[in-house]
Order: C-alpha cells, then structure tokens, then sequence
C-alpha cells in the first residue's frame, strides 16, 4: 500500500467507508446514480460535505429487481420443504417442549404460571393450537409422553415455530442484498440457514428459539436497511423508507426482547450503532441544524424505544388477561398480586388485632407461604408435631392469639379456656413488645421451641420448631414468644405502633432461647408432604424473619369494626414484579445439567443437546460443521484483519483512502460486532446455558460469513468484473454444506440411521449422540412401530383372533385399560378347549444403555445418580398336552409353531400395568382363558417428579424373555456357573488374605484394607463379564440347538454331542487354570503375612497384580469359550 507523506487520520467510523458499484451483470436500481463510460475513466467520485457515506447505493429491498423476487420465492418454498417435512415425527413430547407446551396448556385453562421468558412465543404458540382445537387437558409432563393417543394437536402447535422457521431464510436473503451483497451470494446465505441442522432441529418442535430467531433476523434487517438509508445522506432523511425501516427496527426489538430476553442483546448492537450514527449526524454542521439534529435523535428514541417498550408491555397486558385462575406459579409472586387472580381475592378483613384473634399469620420472603401445623409429628428430634409452610390457604392455618396469662374475671379469678378473650369489656390490643403464646386451634397445640436441632437443617445456631401441648394444658415457658415490630417494613401510623391486619410487619422471638421465628426455601422431606422448614435462628436474615397477619377474626370486631384489604397493584405494579422474579429465578438456575455446555464450546461445536430417544431413533441438537466452522472462521478472519489494519495505520498506511476497505472494515465490522455482543454476555452468566443459546450469534456469524465470501469473490478489483468466481465458489460451498446436512440430517428428522453410518461421522467423542442406539441396517427398522403407533392385537369380542403381522399398517394405540377390559371380555369359545395358564414367572433384571446387566450392587450405586425406566416384556407360551407350542390360527384353530425368536416377542398385557395389585399371589387359573400374544407394553412406572431433560430411551431396566432350553444346555450353564462359583472363591480367599494381613501389619492396617478392597472388587469386575458372557453364549447355543432341531436325527445328535464336548473340555480348562491361579493368590497371601511391617505395602501390590492375572486369564478363557461357540 501507498504511504503517505504524513500520518493518515484516525480511521472513520461508521459512514467514511465506501465501496466500487457492483459489476454490470447486477441490476442497478433506478433510483441510483452511477456514472461510468466504456473506458472507465470517470472512476471518482465528487467529494461530499454531508454525512453521507462514500459510494453507497440505495439498497431498499423494495426495490430489488423482479430476478430477486424470484429467487426469493425459490427459497420461500424451498425453506418450507425442508422445514415441514415429517414435522410429525417425533409424535411425542421432546425436550422442552415439556415447559412450553405445559404453559399452552395452562393458558387455555387460565392457570396462572410463572416462566423466566416473556409471553409471546407461548402466546402464539397457544393460538395455534387452540385454532386446532386443543382444549389444554394434556399436560405435556414429562419426555416421551405419547400425542396420538390422546388426540392432541402437536402438529399444529409446532406450525408457529416451523413458519418462524421458514421465513428467517428470505429474511436471511432480504438482509444481505440491504448490505450491498451480489444475488447470489445472499441466495448462497439463505441456504446457509436452511441446511443449518440446529436450526432446523428447533424449528420443528414447541420451542421459542425458532421464534426468537425470526424476531433477531426481523430487527437486523430493518437496521441494515434503515441504515443503508441512512448513509444515503440528508436527502433521504425521513423519507417514507427512512421511517419504515426505522419502525420495523423498533417493532423487531418489541418482538424480540418479547420472546426471550436474549432480545436486549439484540437491543445493545441496536443501540450502539444508533449512537454512532448520530454522532456522525451531529458533525454535520452544514447541513444538520440542532432543530433538524433533535428531529433525528427523537425519531430514534421513538422507534427504537418507544415502540418495543410498549409492544413488550402489551404481551404481557394479554399473559394478564389470559391467566385470572391461581396456579403452581402464583407461589413466586406477593400477596398483592396473588389477591388479583380469581378465587384469591379476600375480602375485607378487620384491621386492629386483639387478644383472641383468630389469624393466620403469612411469612414475608418466601412468596408468603402461611404458618401453618398438622397432625404429623417429626420423626427425629423432639419427635413433636410438625411446624411447616404451607403456600395455600387451609383450616390448618388457624392460630389463636393469647396472652402469656389468661384473662382475670369478675371475681378475680383467671377465665380459663379459648374463649375467655371473646367476652371481655375491653379486650387489649396487641403491641409491639407484648409477650404472645399461638394457639393452633384445629390440634389444640401451642408454638414451641426449644434447643433441639431441625429436622433438616441441622445448624447450631437454628432450633426446632414444633407444636405441643393437648387440650386444657396450660403449656410452659417454652411456649412464649415476644412481637417485634419492624417499623422501617410496616405501614406509617399506628402500624408501627401495634399489631394491623397486613400493614404491620413483626418479627416473633423466642423468650427462652432468644431465637427468632424463621423460614427459608428449604423443603422438608415427604412425612411433611414436603412442605417448607419452619425453624427459630439466631441471627437468622430479616427478610425470611419477617411475618404479617393476613386474615383477622374476632368476636368483638363487628361489621362496623375498621376494614383493610390488599392494595391492588394495577398492571403496572403487577408487571414490575413480575419482571423483578423473571430476573431472579433466571438468575438461580445455576444447577448442573446433564446436556448443558459453557460459551467456549459453541463456535467450535463441541457438543450438542440430547433431546429425545425412542424406537432406535434419536434427536439430536446438532448444528453444520462446515456452517458453523466456516461462520466462526469468518469471525477470526474480520478480528485478524483489524488488527492488523490498526497497526498499519499506526504505521500511517493509508489503508483508509481505499473505499473497498473501509466498506469491508464498515459492513463485516458492523455484523461482527452483532455476534459478539450476541455471544460474550454469555461468559458472565452463572445460570444453566445451552448450544441454542448461540443461534442468534451464530446468524451474525453466517451474515458477516457471506459479507467476507462477497467481498473476496466479487468486489475487489481482481474478481469484480468476473462472475465465475462468486456463481462457482457459492455453488461449491453450498453443495458442500448440503451434502454434510445430509449427512447429519437423522438427528434432526428423527429418521431411521444405521451405526455404522452414525459412527462414520462422529468425528469427536464430545459429539456424544448414541450410536449404539441405532440398528445395524434399514432392513431391520422394517416392522418395528413407533410405540405411540403400535397396533392393538387384542381381538375384540365376537372377532377371530389372527397372528400378529409384522407389516401391518399402524392405527391407533389404544390405552392399556381399555385392552384389559378387550381382553377380559374375549369369548372362552374362541380358544381351543384345554387351554389354560398352568405358571407364571416374573423377573426383573436391570441393563445398562449397552445391554449388560446390572448386578444388585451396581444398581444400588445408581440409584439416585441416573434415571431408570421400566419396560414391560412378557413371554406366553401355550402347549398341548404333549408339549408342543401351539397359537391360535386365523381360524381360531390351534396350529404349531416355531417359538419366536428373541428379538421378536409378544405379549399380552402385563399383569402389572393399571387396575392389578402387584402383591396378589400367582396362583394358577383352574380355566382362565389365555388372549392372543400381543406386543410389549411400556410400563408407566416413571418417577414421581421427573425434570425435563433429554433423555434416550435406550437406557431402559428391560425384563428378560424367557427362551426355553434343552438338558444339554442347561448342563453347559451349570457348569458355566460352577467356574463363576469358583472365581467367586478367589476373591473370598483374597479377602481373608486382607484379613490375615492386617492383623499382622500393625499400623499399616488401613493401606492394606483399602488395597485389598481393590482387589476384590476386581476380581468380582472380572467375574461379571465372565457370567454375563457365559449366560450370553447360553443365549446363542440355545438358539443353536433350536435351528438345529429342523435336521434330520442323526445331525442333531452330532451337533448336541459336539456342543456338550466342547463346553465341557473349555469348562475344564478354565476352572483347573480358576483354581491354579487362586492357589498362587492363596500362598503370596500367606507369604505376605509373615512379612515384616515395611514389606507390607509391596506384597499387597504383589497380591492385587496376581488378582489381576486371575481376572484376566478369566476373561481369555471366557473369550475362547465365545469363539467356540462361533466356530460351531
């Protein structure tokens, strides 16, 4: 580059960049003025005074050529293709869809909730499925719950987001010819957004990051052309475009920041460019007088404030109209607001409170749960009756104010009893520093405390809580507690003076301990129904110390008695509440997740999100490597190239004069900056965060991705007359970008996928979709139907029974009561006579996502770590009376067949699903009709509180099907299990070799104990396998056996004598090499006793790497046995 003589100015800000026209094959709207001649000599352009920017054309998508609306009817459609197709699968509850299709529900019906994301998403979500006609009784509860059946209308509720997504394409196009960018570079982006998988993969189920994504798009293209507009100069200054744009980027603000709150993101890059656009404004001196400046600055402040305030604002005017009905979300919001929704409203109540007034008395931090008691009683401590809060309004409430004395009478004598307050000539109020005992009047129990821990919060400086006393008890000191009004939270006036239904604020302390009456968000476990922990704390915090009366009640305050009620907040006060608990509960989602990730992972897709697994099918959050690689690479490429134009500029290059650099430094600039404000507020973020919390950065990714490819392959001076090098590179790059689509396109339609072709492009191992979830071929997803599709094969009453069908086309599942009452109603006479259930046998075995089986200590260890879900298998086998297995023909005939395969069962239905009680004994039927084998049914024994997250049903605790054996195999399996037995001897032996030698190890006890521990559980490690596979291969010599049964005699024979010799002499071989091996084990554990003190450690190591060789030499003989078996 040229230098100059003297140091070139700073470089400019936003409108000092220019750039060459676009070459001739672009159509030049009319409306611009561009000078050229056949040579090309007129190149310069005259110098302007104003803030116009140097060589900007009028981009106003309003004026594209026809070749462009063409083009973006091109995308349109094929945007909807991608986007709507098999939109039905999965045809039950996916990730989050959990959350918002719950809130659907909950609009329809009106019940209040509380979410950390503003309204209007769900609200338009609730539209579309209410125009289909769902009437809000499904509650989407958890992950994998079936839509079919019970008719909900998904579909149509997944329409609002695939149409969000299908029109972020053309917004895409519109955006990038608004920046000045060849047709066929913005067409090249608009594919960009269609074969990303991410996007795709959310546009499709009940999710807001679709919505929220047309809602960023919407507002950077009504930016980039205001902004266009802008540059343009003072003529085009509030013109009809010029405010257009202007408008439609302060309504895509509004809808943004109206969708998640990931909008104000949005809002910054917004706000930043605006500053720098009036700054360039404001030095203008020749042509922006202060009038014409302040005209500029309020249209901003207008458009750009005004407008999205109150459409955001407006969403949540409609959430308040649609949700009047209390809900579980009116827990997290004051008694004010709560006092607004239907059912909660309270009428007047008194306002002095007297004596023997019945209260009930709410907390004042913890969403104003009431002090309330039952008659349960702690199962440790005092073992007292139970003190508690409890978020609804109950009888249990009720408390009875006394005094710590009982009234005098007449005669001097104390009034005795709950009423002696009632009857009183003047009965005193209550004051601040008056000493009280609370009387809980449904149990006829005081407030107590004394200096014995909580139950839960097991802290020195908190005391239990609990009630005591019965009828007529007199009670004691521990009963007595002293109010304190805390004047600077209660109401001015008499309030702070004295006890006032609502406007006092107290705090309740404990005359003998000194403790103070507290409560925070610590549930207590299910024998309190897990209500929350009341306990009295020493220097416990003021907010969960502080306690108000809501309701009042006594017999000398009549109707003319003074009256208060909750003040009515109104909308305003209502929505700045709900803004401040958006905020902190947003703020306290800060546990671990299992699909979760941190900022640094997503420009390089580390890893995706798990959203739901059935059937051998998956969904997978999974984004386009080469889109989202390329986008990032495109973000580096801008960050390199300004810094090095700052250094050259130090340097006084007069990089700057050239106008393809300032454009290109102006309009990546200006996208980059869009990404990183989108992408590095989330590095200050303690809260759970996501992959799709990167889209919206992401799509100023790809944008400033599409700015550089133009730049390169169409504007500078080397390429800009030659259209090959933009049509060719775009073309290259989007087929590129197509066929990776394709390939990771399974886990985003849910489609069928082999493993080998999952694991083929599993390039990473933190790309941690399960391959193994899928089969081995396509040939093998033939005739398996997805569960919620399954057809019912229970013939119903008067029908023939006929054998189930493979390929039979799907209907509708039916509920699992109704196929009981099917069964239960079938005709004796359609059975064979004879037939009738002789046994029953059940058993449950646990596996892990592979397969193996889990032993009862590996559960245990589970337990509480990972999800288990039950799946029903059972296996019907019905003989005649010389044992051979028989089934209903077509015509109702019985007819003999081969016992099915393993990996083909039928069943009818369990005996443990709904309606049937476990515990009743299986005894035989003298003449119970045995139904038709149907398919397995999942069993709906799910967890009481199930969380929503990804989940693969491939981690399933399956039953095992029983497959029946010969006398050859089953002596193969005894043996099998004698060589188990054995290795179980080994690791006994080298527990008393811990034994031995800790008692003579002295103070080296511990370290051999804990080795020796080790040992064991490696030798049992070991000796699971080996069962497992032995059993396994069981498994396989059975089936074996059975294909061997369709030869003639004599090869049978052969090949039962050729299984017995074989697994007997490895059977042999493996339990003389067990028993070689635990002798050895046996006599380094004795030599290892006679050792002295300082050898201790180095003969454990000794004894723990022979157990190690035990389990080894196990394992190959294991294997050898399975290699046998494959050989025959």
């Amino acid at each position: 580059m040229a230098r100059s003589g003297k140091k070139s100015p700073a470089p400019p800000p936003a409108y000092a960049p220019a750039y060459a026209p676009p070459p001739a094959y672009e159509a030049v709207p009319a409306s611009a003025t561009v000078s050229k001649n056949k040579n090309n000599k007129n190149k310069s352009a005259k110098v302007k005074d104003d803030y116009s920017s140097e060589g900007v054309q009028d981009n106003d998508p309003f004026l594209l050529p026809g070749s462009d609306f063409v083009l973006l009817t091109i995308i349109t459609i094929l945007s909807a293709i991608v986007r709507l197709f098999r939109i039905y699968q999965p045809d039950s509850v996916v990730f989050d869809e959990v959350h918002f299709g719950g809130f659907a529900s909950k609009y329809i019906k009106g019940k209040f909730f509380m979410d950390v994301h503003p309204p209007l998403a769900k609200l338009m979500i609730t539209l579309f499925g209410w125009l289909a006609g769902f009437d809000g009784s499904f509650d989407f509860k958890e992950i994998g719950k079936d839509y079919v059946e019970p008719g909900v209308p998904y579909v149509a509720m997944r329409m609002f987001p695939a149409i969000c997504g299908i029109l972020l394409a053309p917004t895409m196009f519109l955006t990038l010819k608004a920046a000045g960018c060849r047709s066929t570079t913005a067409f090249m982006g608009a594919c960009l957004v269609i074969f990303e998988n991410g996007l795709l993969t959310q546009a499709r189920l009940i999710l807001l990051d679709s919505p929220l994504m047309i809602g960023t798009a919407l507002t950077a293209l009504g930016f980039t052309a205001f902004t266009n507009q802008q540059e343009l100069g003072p003529a085009k200054a509030f013109q009809p475009s010029w405010w257009f744009w202007l408008v439609i980027t302060g309504l895509g603000l509004g809808i943004t920041a109206s969708i998640k709150w990931v909008g104000l993101f949005t809002i910054a890059w917004v706000g930043s460019l605006t500053l720098i656009q009036l700054w360039v404004v404001l030095g203008d001196y020749k042509h922006v007088s202060p009038r014409a400046f302040t005209k500029h600055f309020m249209a901003r402040a207008f458009c750009l404030i005004v407008i999205p305030l109150t459409f955001y604002m407006a969403m949540f005017g409609i959430h308040f109209l649609c949700l009047t009905n209390p809900g579980d979300g009116d827990g997290f919001m004051s008694s004010e607001f709560q006092s607004t929704l239907n059912s909660k409203g309270m009428q007047d109540v008194p306002a002095d409170v007297l004596l023997g007034s019945r209260v009930t008395i709410r907390h004042v931090n913890t969403q104003g749960g009431y002090l309330h008691s039952h008659p349960l009683m702690y199962p440790t401590g005092s073992k007292q009756q139970q003190i508690t809060l409890y978020p609804h309004k109950d009888e249990n409430n009720i408390w009875l104010l006394e005094n710590q004395t009982q009234p005098l009478g007449i005669d001097g004598q104390p009034i005795n009893g709950t009423s002696a307050w009632d009857n009183l000539s003047e009965t005193p109020y209550i004051k601040d520093g008056m000493v009280l005992r609370l009387y809980h009047l449904p149990t006829h129990r005081r407030l107590h405390s004394h200096d014995v821990r909580p139950p839960v919060t097991e802290a020195d400086w908190q005391n239990e809580v609990s009630a005591y006393g019965y009828e007529g008890f007199d009670g004691d000191a521990n009963d007595f507690f002293r109010v304190e009004i805390v004047k600077k939270k209660s109401k001015s006036g008499v309030a702070q003076e004295r006890l006032r239904t609502i406007d006092t604020k107290f705090k309740l302390v404990h005359i003998m301990t000194g403790c103070v009456l507290f409560s925070h968000k610590v549930k207590l476990p299910s024998w309190a129904s897990e209500q929350q922990e009341v306990t009295c704390a020493k220097g416990g915090s003021l907010p969960n110390s502080l306690w108000y009366i809501e309701s009042n009640d006594h017999p000398q305050l009549g109707a003319d008695a003074e009256k208060v009620n909750y003040r009515n907040p109104g909308f305003f006060g209502k929505f700045w509440e709900l803004q401040k608990v958006m905020w902190k509960t947003n703020a306290g989602l800060v546990e671990s997740h299992a699909w979760d990730s941190r900022p640094e992972a997503w420009p390089i897709l580390r890893r995706g999100i798990n959203f739901w697994g059935r059937q051998h099918r998956q969904v997978y959050l999974m984004g386009n490597p080469i889109i989202w690689w390329s986008a990032t690479a495109a973000v580096v490429i801008y960050v390199l190239f300004k810094g090095i134009a700052i250094l050259r500029w130090q340097r006084s290059c007069n990089d700057y004069a050239n106008p393809i650099f300032k454009r290109f430094d102006y309009e990546v600039g200006t996208s980059v900056l869009g990404w990183a404000l989108h992408y590095f507020p989330f590095y200050l973020m303690q809260r759970q965060l996501f992959l799709h919390h990167y889209f919206p950065a992401l799509y100023f990714a790809i944008i400033a991705f599409c700015q550089v490819f133009d730049f390169v392959t169409a504007r500078i001076s080397l390429v800009k007359d030659k259209v090959i090098f933009n049509r060719l590179g775009a073309v290259l790059f989007l087929t590129l970008s197509i066929v990776v689509f394709w390939l990771f396109s399974p886990l985003a339609y849910g489609n069928p996928w082999t493993k080998a072709e999952c694991k083929r492009v599993k390039l990473f191992s933190t790309w941690d979709f399960d391959c193994n979830t899928f089969l081995d071929s396509y040939d093998n997803y033939y005739g398996i139907t997805p569960t919620s599709q399954m057809p019912s094969q229970t013939p119903v009453q008067g029908t023939p029974a006929r054998p189930a069908v493979a390929n039979a086309p799907p209907q509708a599942q039916k509920p699992i009561a109704n196929q009981e009452q099917q069964a239960a109603k079938q005709e004796p006479s359609a059975n064979p006579v004879g037939q009738r259930v002789i046994s029953r046998e059940e058993k449950v075995e646990y596996r892990d996502q592979d397969g193996n089986l889990l032993n009862a200590e590996q559960v245990e260890a589970l337990k509480g770590k990972v999800e288990f879900k039950t799946k029903y298998e059972t296996r019907t086998r019905v003989i005649d009376a010389n044992g051979n297995e028989i089934q209903l023909g077509g015509s109702g005939m019985p007819k003999v067949v081969r016992a099915p395969k393993a990996s083909q069962p039928v069943a009818p239905p369990h005996p443990d699903v709904q309606g049937v009680d476990q515990e009743t004994p299986n005894a035989p039927a003298a003449e119970e009709v045995v139904p038709e084998a149907k398919k397995s049914v999942d069993g709906e024994k799910e967890a009481e509180e199930k969380i929503a997250k990804p989940a693969s049903e491939s981690n399933e605790a399956t039953a095992s099907q029983d497959i029946e054996q010969s006398e050859d195999v089953r002596a193969a399996q005894e043996k099998i299990q004698k060589i188990v037995e054995r290795i179980q001897k080994v690791a006994d032996n080298v527990d008393n070799l811990k034994n031995n030698v800790a008692e003579k190890a002295g103070d080296k006890v511990e370290q051999v104990e804990e080795k020796a521990e080790k040992v064991v559980e490696r030798v049992q490690e070991v000796a699971e396998p080996a069962k497992e596979k032995a059993e396994e291969a069981a498994e396989k010599l059975a089936e074996k056996v059975e294909e061997a049964t369709e030869q003639p005699k004599e090869k049978i024979e052969r090949v039962a004598d050729n299984v017995k010799e074989e697994v007997a002499e490895k059977a042999e071989q493996v339990e003389e090499k067990v028993a070689e091996k635990a002798e050895q084990v046996q006599e380094k554990a004795e030599e290892a006793g006679e050792k002295a003190q300082e050898m201790v450690l180095e003969k454990v190591n000794q004894v723990e790497k022979k157990a190690e060789e035990v389990g080894e030499k196990a394992e190959e003989k294991a294997e050898e046995k399975t290699e046998a078996k494959d050989e025959l």
